[in-house]
């Protein structure tokens, strides 16, 4: 191993700087519209243009692993609970009822897009939870009107098929009570850095703003716990080690695809909160790639070993936009990913960030001032995946975090990495590779792709 890092450090850094791409693939989206908040403090903003290197096939297999998985895609959507999206799927741990403040109530079938989203801040995670009794979801009138909501199989398709054909967790939690900042970190470094919350956006200053991260305004911060106990504001920007920092000890390449500066979505780019990577140009360029380039890129054979990816905002299955476009998305990272030559030896792990305000009826263990946040599905996708299993087994964002670390015999985290399963049991390693299971687009998507729908019509 040890003996590669000179040699893989090089040619690594040879391919890096070697291509320069800025073009949407073939048939990509349009540009978002630029921010219209205050300009960041920080005059530079390296927005990545480069892609992950040459061909990395015969470099990604030139590194030791416990398994015989040579990449891991960790993909992250948007704010569904696993009721919301598999409670009717059989044989797991689902449920076509939830409970409102004590009465039962059905949950109705939900619609691919809306117009409001529903309240899921740290509080209101906390309120729906109700010291486990699970039925505090109805906070607005727009949650009244759709945390309670399912979708059906015919509403999701793809997801449906590749858990029937996959392994889909269904005791599987978000890391952290609470939205999109806190669990986006947890995926990358079993931490939020004491952050409950999103940073805070004060209407007319900061409203506007695009990121959360260091390059945010210098009124926009986020409130912190502090060891003491207490609390208090902070920039959203911070130094704790990540996952990525410890793939770079040993010299294993990686790359965060995500939305750039002027493209919504770039919230969930998570390493723009770690001054580190935000703040060096040589740190940032080397590792965040623009999203629209993903599936080029796998097309490409240039992923490295361990990839993230978080969708453009509009593509995020965030409920405002089109779930439809979303899945569809989603299907073709994965289709690029099974008809490239990564996938013989590829783990793909697809999940969604929280609750999102929708029903749940499965309490979250709280294992620590932080969490776990409610119930969300994870998909594991692979060659060596066991065949449509159903695992009940406990995990959260940082059991990924520790299959990455086990089988790259990589160090932990944080508690919660060390204290986490490695996923491993979700893989039969003596099976025969399956061969890919690429699936057509849906054609039944309606309304717009980038732009929200207009106003709900008046409750019947």
């Amino acid at each position: 191993m040890f003996a590669l890092r000179s040699a893989t450090a090089s040619v690594l850094v040879a391919v890096l700087f070697a291509i320069a791409c800025t073009a949407t693939p073939d048939g990509g989206p349009p540009p978002s519209p630029q921010p219209t908040g205050p300009a960041s403090p920080s005059a530079s903003s390296p927005t990545p243009s480069n892609s992950p290197g040459s061909s990395t096939e015969a470099m990604a297999e030139s590194f030791k692993t416990r398994w015989p998985i040579k990449h891991v895609v960790f993909l992250i959507k948007e704010n569904r609970t696993f009721d919301h999206l598999f409670g009717t799927f059989p044989g797991a741990n689902g449920v076509s009822f939830g409970m409102d403040n004590g009465t039962r109530r059905p949950l109705t079938r939900g619609t691919d897009q809306r117009a409001h989203d529903i309240p899921h801040c740290y509080q209101c995670s906390i309120s729906a939870w109700d010291g486990g009794k699970m039925d505090g979801f109805n906070q607005t009138i727009y949650a009244d009107r759709w945390a309670y909501t399912q979708l059906h199989k015919d509403q999701l398709p793809n997801y449906w098929h590749w858990a029937q054909h996959n392994v889909l967790a269904d005791n599987f939690f978000s890391s952290a009570q609470g939205p999109s900042f806190p669990n986006h970190l947890y995926a990358i470094a079993a931490q939020s850095g004491g952050a409950h919350d999103n940073p805070r956006r004060i209407p007319g200053i900061t409203h506007g703003s695009n990121t959360f991260g260091c390059d945010a305004p210098r009124t926009q911060k986020v409130q912190i716990v502090t060891p003491d106990g207490g609390s208090r504001y902070v920039p959203p920007c911070f130094n704790f080690k990540t996952e990525g920092d410890l793939l770079n000890r040993r010299s294993i390449p990686w790359a965060f695809y995500a939305a750039t500066e002027d493209q919504k979505g770039y919230i969930w780019s998570a390493y723009s909160a770690l001054r580190r990577y935000r703040e060096n140009q040589q740190n940032w360029n080397q590792h965040m790639f623009p999203v629209d380039d993903v599936v080029k890129d796998i097309k490409a054979d240039t992923l490295p070993p361990v990839t993230w990816i978080t969708p453009r905002f509009e593509l995020s299955e965030h409920p405002e936009y089109n779930f439809c476009y979303g899945e569809n998305w989603s299907t073709q990272v994965i289709d690029a990913i099974m008809n490239s030559p990564m996938w013989k030896n590829t783990a793909i792990f697809v999940t969604w960030d929280d609750y999102g305000g929708f029903y749940d009826h499965v309490p979250p263990p709280q294992v620590d001032g932080f969490g776990f946040g409610l119930r969300v599905p994870l998909l594991v996708i692979s060659p060596y995946a066991k065949e449509g299993v159903v695992d009940h087994h406990l995990g959260e964002f940082s059991s990924v975090l520790r299959f990455i670390e086990d089988n790259w015999h990589l160090t932990q985290l944080t508690h919660r990495d060390r204290k986490a399963t490695d996923l491993g049991y979700d893989f039969n390693w003596k099976q025969q590779p399956r061969p890919p299971d690429p699936l057509p687009l849906r054609t039944d998507c309606k309304g717009p792709i980038y732009s929200p729908p207009p106003p709900d019509p008046p409750a019947p």
